[in-house]
């Protein structure tokens, strides 16, 4: 006769194996697969060149002479005399200021605050380093 107090087991040992099995295949497979979708881009205007604008290099050496693109300006009257001269520059360039270690701080800032005033919004002070 059946014994009806009896609970029936499973046995899960053989459907562990399979799934350990399956993971290490999945784990070993996975960094191997390669998704790629083609996509069709559209057509862009090649009619419309991007122009490279040449940048505007002042030096300023320990005289207090400033050269800006291989024209000379006095020190005193720079801030006057720059704003005529930038009215031929394009006001997109990069101005690059270089002046000497030994010059005062204050004859640096007088110089980019006369290029900011001119109209120059992307301006550096260039560094050995």
């Amino acid at each position: 006769m059946y014994d009806w107090e009896e609970k029936p087991e499973l046995n899960i040992t053989p459907l562990v194996d399979v799934m350990l099995v399956l993971l290490v295949v999945l784990m070993v497979i996975a960094p191997n697969i390669i998704f790629e979708e083609t996509i069709k881009l559209p057509q862009g205007s090649t009619s419309k060149q991007i122009e490279k604008i040449p940048p505007v290099h002042i030096t300023i050496d320990k005289e207090g002479t400033i050269k800006v693109n291989k024209e000379n300006f006095l020190l005193n009257s720079f801030g006057d005399n720059f704003f005529l001269y930038s009215k031929k520059l394009d006001k997109k360039a990069t101005v690059l200021i270089s002046a000497d270690e030994t010059l005062d701080y204050g004859v640096v800032m007088s110089v980019l605050a006369a290029v900011k005033q001119a109209g120059f919004s992307e301006v550096s002070l260039a560094t050995n380093g």
